[in-house]
């Protein structure tokens, strides 16, 4: 998922920012898992983990993709639209409350669930 995995740079070249995705199954549907974001201690509260978030769902959607899934807090991650997915899975010890999804196409995560797998 190279197109979707970012760097933020500052004007030194320093990380400032990293953002991934990687291609899953839940169920017999295709998803992209996102994780980790990364932001530097000293960069944190500028927003750059929501700009490499929005930045990125965007060009996801752009590329064909339909859904996405994290692990995450749900009050930071619902300003992004994610919501909670009651019949996906994750392997343990994740806590249930945690699985969070946004839907990048109209009701893409709707009749979807299962374990989320490895994609073939």
């Amino acid at each position: 998922m190279v197109p979707l995995c970012r760097l933020a740079r500052d004007e030194t070249g320093a990380v400032g920012g990293a953002i991934r995705y990687w291609p899953v199954r839940v169920g017999s549907h295709d998803a992209l898992l996102l994780g980790p974001v990364a932001v530097h201690p000293i960069a944190q509260g500028e927003g750059l983990g929501g700009m490499l978030i929005r930045d990125t769902l965007a060009r996801a959607g752009e590329m064909g993709h339909d859904r996405v899934l994290l692990v995450g807090d749900a009050p930071y991650y619902g300003r992004f639209g994610f919501t909670r997915l009651e019949d996906v899975t994750m392997p343990p010890p994740t806590n249930p409350d945690r699985v969070l999804g946004v839907s990048l196409t109209p009701g893409a995560w709707q009749g979807v669930s299962g374990d989320v797998t490895r994609a073939a």
